[in-house]
């Protein structure tokens, strides 16, 4: 993957890729050296970040790994991944209410649907008239805007922030 492509960057594309198809494994190749690039290629699922100038044998070598299950970093670029991640990470803060104002349309459909219930991505899917891939990607955006975790913790932010309205819960819904 690289990072820059013309109509969907290779971050975003890896996102999709990454959350539609575990079983493919995406290796950013790029010239890139930007350790926020690195950081978020990581994040977004890749299973490698590699330069381009890097010397092709040992290029095969670590997409070889890859297969293994193994990532395709270069000692220096595994440094600096573990530099930045060993370090404790400040306390999540949930988002402020005016940043759930930033959510799309859609992602306050989706949103709205799951606060009513409706929480697998099949029946979000059949309900939003959607493939299942463009659920995964809303619920993906909306979990990165709103700073939490899961679907529970979404749901709760949610109804505690006022987001929906919880009188269109369907009947039934817990």
């Amino acid at each position: 993957m690289d990072l820059n492509m013309p109509q969907l960057g290779g971050l975003d594309a890896t996102r999709l890729i990454s959350a539609a198809h575990l079983e493919v494994k995406v290796v950013v190749l790029t010239a890139s050296e930007d350790d926020a690039d690195l950081f978020e290629a990581i994040k977004s699922g890749a299973q490698g970040y590699l330069f381009k100038n890097l010397d092709s044998n040992e290029f095969f070598r670590l997409l070889d790994g890859v297969g293994r299950g193994e990532p395709a970093l270069t000692p220096g670029l595994a440094r600096k991944l573990l530099g930045e991640f060993a370090r404790p990470a400040p306390p999540a803060q949930p988002a402020a209410p005016h940043e759930a104002q930033s959510l799309t349309e859609r992602e306050r459909e989706v949103l709205n649907l799951l606060v009513q219930g409706i929480t697998s991505n099949r029946e979000l899917a059949e309900k939003l008239v959607v493939t299942e891939n463009t659920v995964k990607y809303h619920l993906r955006n909306i979990l990165d805007k709103l700073h939490v975790q899961n679907r529970a913790q979404v749901v709760a932010y949610a109804v505690r922030h006022g987001i929906v309205d919880t009188a269109e819960r369907e009947p039934g819904a817990n």
